[in-house]
């Protein structure tokens, strides 16, 4: 097996304002598109769990089965392993993996599982062939990406299309794809699967709580987040131009006719049995 390499920086880093976030996901409001088709028996590989809510979730769904959650940051996995602990799952492990070299036999899950993970690595399509390795004949992965560039809001604002260009920017100078939501489907097929359903899935952000929190870790991550650091670091922005923007957050917030979506593209791959 090829030796685990890194291809790209992982934007947001895991800053508290970036943790807010991600411990929010859940398999409801994250996986919904997978979700129906997993069954209590099932073996599931979890690719880039962070702190592991998804995580946690798919173990409940499958009291039958097993689930093991993997990241390339060994300290957000004892995070992964303390949310796993509080809700008593007895079937849940984690592990240090990089997806472009997983450390699993062939044909060893019913399913694998990525979210936001294919926009932050340097090679999807060898990602997926190695997602694709590990499952089972007539096995599924499932990925499910964000699309910045999809990402739309109202009321117009200056401020915040400076963030999206800053972002796409700062994530491709890391070496990743903040478009990938649009990709997920292309890069299966070069992939070598040949069985794949697209769809696509939003959050949408527009009562006062949701604006609030949404708009509050957006302008806290715009200032002390990896992300800012590499904002700044690659000369992509300066101090007054990220306070401009968190504060641009935190503007669009306040308003109550404020809206916010966020587009998301998922697949699910077949593995030819």
């Amino acid at each position: 097996m090829p030796e685990p390499r890194e291809t790209a920086v992982y934007t947001h880093g895991h800053h508290e304002s970036v943790l807010r976030s991600h411990t929010w996901r859940t398999a409801a409001n994250s996986a919904a598109y997978l979700v129906p088709l997993i069954r209590p028996h099932m073996k599931i590989l979890d690719v880039g769990c962070g702190p592991g809510t998804i995580t946690a979730d798919l173990a409940a769904l499958v009291p039958d089965g097993h689930v093991t959650g993997v990241d390339r940051a060994p300290e957000i996995l004892e995070q992964a392993r303390a949310t796993a602990a509080g809700r008593g799952l007895a079937n849940v492990d984690f592990a240090v993996a990089d997806v472009h070299a997983l450390d699993y036999p062939d044909d060893t899950f019913c399913v694998v599982h990525a979210h936001q993970v294919l926009q932050h690595v340097g090679d999807p399509v060898r990602a997926l062939r190695e997602m694709r390795r590990v499952v089972r004949p007539g096995g599924l992965v499932a990925v499910r990406d964000a699309d910045y560039d999809a990402m739309t809001w109202f009321p117009a604002s200056e401020g915040l299309d400076d963030w999206l260009d800053l972002y796409r920017r700062v994530a491709r100078a890391n070496g990743g794809e903040p478009d990938a939501g649009r990709r997920l489907k292309a890069w299966a097929l070069r992939a070598g699967f040949s069985d794949v359903t697209a769809t696509s899935g939003t959050w949408t952000f527009a009562t006062r709580d949701e604006r609030t929190w949404w708009s509050g870790l957006w302008a806290d991550r715009t200032l002390a987040s990896a992300y800012a650091d590499r904002a700044r670091l690659g000369g992509h922005a300066g101090e007054a131009e990220l306070r401009a923007v968190a504060d641009a957050w935190r503007e669009w917030g306040e308003r109550d006719d404020g809206w916010f979506s966020v587009l998301h593209g998922e697949i699910l791959c077949r593995k030819d049995a």
